[in-house]
């Protein structure tokens, strides 16, 4: 079989939904306490890790295994768990670590179903802020907050003009470079905090978002959330967002061409 079949989209989302409720129990029942915190770059740079991330992954990793055993697994914390299934399950245990370190409530479980290296449903899970973004197939998603599910989409008709954008270049782009690229910079007037940016512009809050050096469990698990709200989404050189890196998100195709070509003297 070559391509997902539709029909187990309810098989994979339901689990994904239950999953949430479980995740935000599980952090309130046993992690919403101290907590150690390492650097996984030790001098080198900055890169938290927390006994949390890795409590989290345990978590849904034994989720998986108990419901599908045979799939595949990826998460930032352990590793890839090989086996001969065309599903695997990508993992970001914590995203927005940092956030979590420091008490800001935007950080959240980001979880997502690969069939042959292409996502297909993407959970973004927010306990703190008790709700939760998932796509139910490719042209469904919804936000469930506190318990109330609603259809989200889009802001498919924003003109340039009226762009609300949401960046964050996380300590990658040079000076230098951002001097390349003003017109970006004067449009950078919201806020933006990891995938919560990624999920706001999945709901038609914001119409732009460019984030710098994502891993895989950064973004694959957002890709079929925008993707079924009608958003697009790529590297700031027009590839797939699969490959991760530097990520271009957009609420519709015009202003998303705008932005790949203000991108272009730092996107190589």
């Amino acid at each position: 079989m070559n391509k997902f079949n539709s029909k187990n989209y309810p098989i994979y989302a339901n689990f994904l939904n239950s999953l949430a409720k479980d995740l935000t129990s599980f952090y309130y029942s046993k992690l919403n306490k101290n907590f150690k915190v390492s650097n996984k770059l030790k001098g080198k740079g900055y890169d938290p890790v927390t006994t949390s991330d890795k409590a989290f992954e345990k978590f849904i990793r034994a989720k998986i295994k108990n419901k599908f055993p045979d799939h595949q697994v990826v998460g930032e914390e352990f590793g890839h768990k090989k086996s001969k299934s065309d599903f695997t399950w990508v993992i970001d245990p914590i995203d927005g670590t940092r956030s979590f370190v420091i008490g800001n409530p935007t950080w959240s479980n980001l979880i997502s179903l690969n069939f042959k290296g292409n996502p297909i449903l993407g959970l973004a899970n927010f306990p703190v802020l008790k709700k939760y973004y998932l796509n139910y197939s490719d042209k469904v998603a919804y936000i469930v907050n506190n318990g109330k599910r609603k259809k989200i989409s889009v802001n498919k008709k924003v003109s340039f003009k009226d762009v609300k954008v949401s960046a964050a270049f996380h300590g990658w782009l040079s000076l230098d470079k951002q001097k390349k690229i003003p017109k970006v910079l004067k449009l950078m007037q919201f806020p933006c905090s990891d995938a919560l940016s990624y999920s706001h512009l999945a709901e038609g809050r914001v119409d732009i978002v460019i984030q710098c050096s994502n891993k895989i469990w950064d973004i694959h698990p957002i890709i079929p959330i925008i993707k079924a709200a009608g958003g697009h989404l790529s590297t700031w050189d027009n590839r797939d967002a699969v490959n991760a890196g530097n990520i271009l998100v957009s609420s519709n195709k015009t202003i998303h061409n705008k932005f790949l070509k203000l991108l272009k003297p730092v996107s190589k």
